[in-house]
């Protein structure tokens, strides 16, 4: 199964983050994204680059429906030409599956939006 097809779980604060070795395993399919630190929790992180400021809003409502779908929502910054999205578990301050997951619908959608 592919993590695009895949939905989210509803976390809690002791819900497991990703495992060093589910990050590997799951990184090939979201190869485009970035795991950076900032405030010390890790994010996966993504930016989006569109023809102007209009498409690039759009794109931002799109992953914000599909985010308010699933219950998992990402930190969005709109410039002109630009999306940046960044996922991480705020209840656990770290990654878990949800997140993967996400970022894997949220490349599906920039895909849709070419």
């Amino acid at each position: 199964m592919t993590l695009a097809r895949e939905t989210c779980v509803a976390c809690r604060r002791d819900s497991p983050r990703v495992t060093d070795q589910e990050i590997a395993a799951l990184s090939p399919q979201i190869a485009s994204w970035e795991l950076r630190v900032a405030d010390d929790v890790p994010r996966l992180e993504r930016s989006f680059k569109f023809r102007d400021f209009a498409k690039a809003i759009a794109f931002a409502i799109t992953v914000g429906d599909a985010a308010e779908a699933e219950g998992h929502h990402p930190r969005l910054t709109v410039e002109w030409g630009r999306v940046g999205v960044e996922w991480w578990t705020h209840k656990i301050r770290g990654l878990h599956r949800n997140d993967f997951v996400m970022a894997a619908k949220t490349d599906q959608l920039y895909a849709q939006s070419q």
